[in-house]
C-alpha cells in the first residue's frame, strides 16, 4: 500500500470512531459492575501489593513474582497503576481501563489489517467482529483478564512494527523495534509465542515474502530455499523469545499442572480436537457462553473426537487446496489452529476443558479467511461496497446485542456462576463459587443446598474433598459445630494433605472445648503448609487456653511475621508479652511496640488495642500513658456497648491509678477460634 487516497483516510477514520461506539456500546455498562469472585481477588482487590500503587518495591514484586501460576510483569504493572489512579477497591476504573485497551486493540487490528491488505472495508468488517463478538466479552469485562487486552495490543503493535520493517529498506532501528515490542507482550501474557509463526504466514500473504507467494513479486520469484531459510533466521530472535518464555512460564505453572494420571493424554488430545471445534462453533453461534466450562465426565465420546479430527483435516486440506487462487484461506485457517496451540490443553493447566478468552487472537484468523473469502466471492458485484455495508448494518448490531447481554452476566459474582449453571451440565466449579457468595451473603442454607447438590456429581476425590471442606465452614458458620466436624474429617479421609481442612478442624474442635484435638490438628496442618499465618494464629490460641502462653507467643511471633497487618494477631501477641503471669516470658518494650502497631492496624476505632496498649505502657513502668489509654478504651467500649469490656477497663485503670501492671490469670477463659481459612481457593489459569 504505497499511497491512500483522502477519501480512505476519512473512511478510516470513521471507521475507528465506529469501532469506539460499538465497543462503548457492549462494554461500557462494566463502569457500573464491580469485581468478581475469580482470580479477581488475587490480581486486584485483595492483592496487598496493589496498596502500593506504582513503587520501586511493587515493581519488583511484579517482575519476579509467580503468583497465579504466570509470570506477566507488564500484566502486574498496570494493575499496580490503576489501583494507584482509581484506588485498590474501585472496580469501575479498573473496568474502564479494559474497556479502552480493547478498543484500542480493535482499532489496531483494523488498521494493520488495512496496510497490509490494501482492503479497507473487508479489514473494517473483521475488526467490527472481533471488536463486538460475544467471546470477546471474558477478556474485557474480566478485570483479572487484563493480560489478554494488553499482549492483544502488543501482539497488533508488533504487526505494525514488522509491517514498517518490511516495507523499508533494511533497518536494525527497525528491526530491533520489532524485537523490542513482541518482547513487551510476552511480559503481558505468554500466549504470545506463536507470533513468530504469524509472522511467516503473513510473509506468505497478503506480503509476498515468500518465493512461492501467489502474490510475490517478481524479483522475489526463484532461489526458494534461501529466501525461505532467509525469512526463518531473521525471525530466531523472536523464535530464541519464545522459547524463553515458555521455559519461563513452565516453571510459573507447575504447581498449577493437572498430572499425567488425573488428564490422562488420550483425554487431553480428543479435548483439543472437540475444542478446536467447539470454538468455531460457538464463532458462528455464541449461545450458552459460560466462564467456565468443565470437562465431561469421563471425557468426550470416541465419536466426538474422531469427528472433529475429521472436520479439522477436511477444512486443511480444503485450505491447502486452495492456497494458489486464495491464500487467505490457509492463512487465516493457520492463524487459528497455531494460536490456539498454547491453551488448547494438550499442556493441561486448570481444569476448565475450554474458555472464551482463550479465542481473543486465534479468531482473527477465522474472521480473515471469511471476510476475504467472501470479499473475493463479491469481486465482481458492482456495488459490492455497499453489500459490505449492509452486511454490517446487520450483523454488526446483532452481534452488539449479543455481546450486550453476555456482558451483564459479568454484573457481579452471582450472576455470573448463576449463568454458569444454566449454561451448563454439572459445573462443579460454578456450584462452588456461587455457594461461596451465597456464604458471604448470609444466606447459609443456599449454600449448603448447593454443596449437597455438588457431592452428587464431584469427578474425583480430591473435589469431594473441595466440597466437603467448604460446606464444612458453611455448617460450622451456622452453629452446627458436631456437623462440621464431621465433614472436615471426610474432607481430610479425601485428601489427607489438605492443609485448611486440617486447620479448620482444628478450629471447631477448640471452639467445642477439645484442645489436645484440636492441637494435634493445628500440627498437621503446619506440617503441610509451614508458612500459613491463620494457622499459626490458631495454635497459639489452642495452647493460650490450654494456659501454654510461651508456646503460644512462639506461634504468634510467627503468624506475625508472616502477616504483620493482622491487627488480631499483633494485638494477641501484645497482650501476651504484656500481661503473661510469667516473667521469662513478658518483654515490655516488644509489647509496646506491637500495641501501638495493633492500634494503627485499627485506625484508632477499637476498644481492645488501646486496652492492650495499657497494658504495654503499664509493663514498661508508664503508667500515665497506661491511664490515658485505657480511658480511650473505655471510651470507645462504651460508645461499642460493650459492658464487659467495659466493667474490665475500669478494674485496670485502678490498677494502673495504683501503679500495678496488669497480669492475666494463669487460666485464661476460652475464647472462639476464628477459622484459619474459610473457603478453598477456587481458581483456574
Amino acid at each position: 500500500m504505497d499511497s491512500v487516497s483522502k477519501r480512505d483516510w476519512y473512511a478510516a477514520a470513521a471507521v475507528c470512531a465506529l469501532l469506539v461506539l460499538a465497543v462503548a456500546l457492549v462494554f461500557g455498562q462494566t463502569a457500573r459492575f464491580g469485581f468478581v469472585n475469580f482470580d479477581d481477588n488475587i490480581y486486584v482487590y485483595e492483592n496487598p501489593h496493589m496498596a502500593q500503587g506504582l513503587s520501586g518495591e511493587s515493581i519488583a514484586w511484579a517482575c519476579t513474582t509467580f503468583t497465579s501460576s504466570n509470570w506477566h510483569p507488564l500484566t502486574w504493572m498496570s494493575h499496580l497503576l490503576d489501583s494507584q489512579l482509581y484506588g485498590q477497591k474501585n472496580a469501575g476504573g479498573h473496568h474502564m481501563t479494559n474497556v479502552a485497551l480493547h478498543a484500542a486493540v480493535a482499532i489496531a487490528l483494523f488498521l494493520v489489517l488495512w496496510r497490509m491488505t490494501g482492503s479497507l472495508w473487508p479489514s473494517a468488517f473483521a475488526a467490527m467482529v472481533f471488536a463486538v463478538h460475544p467471546l470477546r466479552v471474558e477478556s474485557v469485562a474480566w478485570v483479572a483478564e487484563r493480560k489478554d487486552l494488553l499482549s492483544g495490543l502488543f501482539f497488533m503493535l508488533t504487526l505494525a512494527a514488522y509491517l514498517g520493517y518490511v516495507r523499508h529498506p533494511f533497518s536494525w532501528r527497525r528491526y530491533l523495534l520489532v524485537i523490542a515490542v513482541f518482547a513487551l507482550g510476552l511480559t503481558a501474557k505468554p500466549m504470545l509465542v506463536t507470533l513468530p509463526c504469524v509472522l511467516l504466514l503473513l510473509d506468505y500473504w497478503p506480503l509476498g515474502r515468500m518465493p512461492f507467494s501467489p502474490s510475490a513479486a517478481e524479483g522475489q520469484i526463484g532461489g526458494g530455499s534461501r529466501r525461505l531459510l532467509r525469512l526463518i533466521a531473521e525471525k530466531i530472535p523472536l523464535f530464541v523469545l519464545a522459547i524463553g518464555s515458555s521455559i519461563v512460564t513452565s516453571m510459573a505453572q507447575q504447581n498449577a499442572m493437572v498430572s499425567l494420571d488425573a488428564a490422562p493424554i488420550s483425554l487431553r488430545i480428543s479435548n483439543a480436537l472437540v475444542s478446536s471445534v467447539a470454538y468455531i462453533g460457538q464463532f458462528f453461534w455464541p449461545v450458552n457462553l459460560a466462564v467456565f466450562y468443565p470437562y465431561p465426565q469421563g471425557g468426550h465420546p470416541m465419536w466426538a473426537a474422531v469427528a472433529a479430527g475429521a472436520v479439522l483435516i477436511a477444512i486443511s486440506a480444503a485450505a491447502l487446496l486452495c492456497r494458489r487462487k486464495r491464500p487467505y484461506l490457509l492463512v487465516g485457517w493457520l492463524w487459528y489452529l497455531g494460536m490456539l496451540v498454547p491453551v488448547i490443553g494438550l499442556v493441561q493447566v486448570g481444569s476448565q476443558s475450554m474458555a472464551d478468552r482463550y479465542t481473543y487472537l486465534p479468531q482473527i484468523g477465522l474472521a480473515i479467511a471469511i471476510v476475504w473469502g467472501i470479499a473475493d466471492a463479491t469481486a465482481r458485484w458492482p456495488r459490492r461496497r455497499l453489500a459490505f455495508a449492509a452486511a454490517s448494518c446487520v450483523l454488526g448490531p446483532a452481534l452488539i446485542v449479543a455481546a450486550m447481554l453476555q456482558t451483564s452476566y459479568w454484573r457481579n459474582g452471582e450472576t455470573l456462576w448463576s449463568r454458569a449453571l444454566t449454561s451448563t451440565e454439572q459445573n462443579l466449579f460454578a456450584h462452588s463459587n456461587l455457594a461461596l457468595i451465597y456464604c458471604g451473603d448470609g444466606r447459609l442454607d443456599d449454600a449448603i443446598a448447593l454443596y449437597h447438590r455438588s457431592l452428587e456429581f464431584a469427578p474425583t476425590p480430591k473435589c469431594s474433598a473441595d466440597i466437603h471442606y467448604n460446606l464444612a465452614n458453611a455448617l460450622g458458620a451456622l452453629g452446627q459445630n458436631e456437623e462440621a466436624i464431621a465433614e472436615y474429617r471426610k474432607a481430610i479421609k479425601l485428601n489427607p494433605d489438605f492443609a485448611e481442612a486440617h486447620g479448620n478442624l482444628g478450629t471447631a474442635l477448640a471452639n467445642s472445648g477439645r484442645l489436645d484435638e484440636a492441637v494435634a490438628q493445628f500440627l498437621k496442618a503446619l506440617k503441610l503448609k509451614p508458612d500459613n499465618a491463620g494457622i499459626n494464629d490458631n495454635l497459639g490460641m489452642a495452647y493460650y487456653q490450654q494456659g501454654k502462653t510461651a508456646a503460644a507467643v512462639v506461634h504468634w511471633r510467627e503468624a506475625v511475621r508472616l502477616n504483620p497487618t493482622n491487627v488480631h494477631s499483633v494485638n494477641r501477641l501484645a497482650k501476651a508479652l504484656a500481661t503473661c503471669p510469667d516473667a521469662s516470658v513478658r518483654d515490655g518494650k516488644a509489647a509496646l511496640e506491637l500495641a501501638l502497631w495493633a492500634v494503627q492496624l485499627s485506625n484508632s476505632r477499637d476498644a481492645i488495642p488501646f486496652d492492650t496498649l495499657a497494658a504495654a505502657y503499664a509493663e514498661a513502668g508508664n503508667f500515665p500513658e497506661a491511664v490515658k489509654a485505657a480511658k480511650n478504651a473505655l471510651r470507645l467500649a462504651s460508645r461499642e456497648k460493650n459492658p464487659a469490656l467495659t466493667e474490665s477497663i475500669k478494674k485496670k485503670i485502678a490498677l494502673y491509678e495504683a501503679r500495678t501492671p496488669f497480669r492475666e490469670p494463669h487460666s485464661p477463659s476460652t475464647a472462639a477460634v476464628a477459622p484459619s481459612q474459610q473457603t478453598a481457593r477456587n481458581r483456574v489459569e
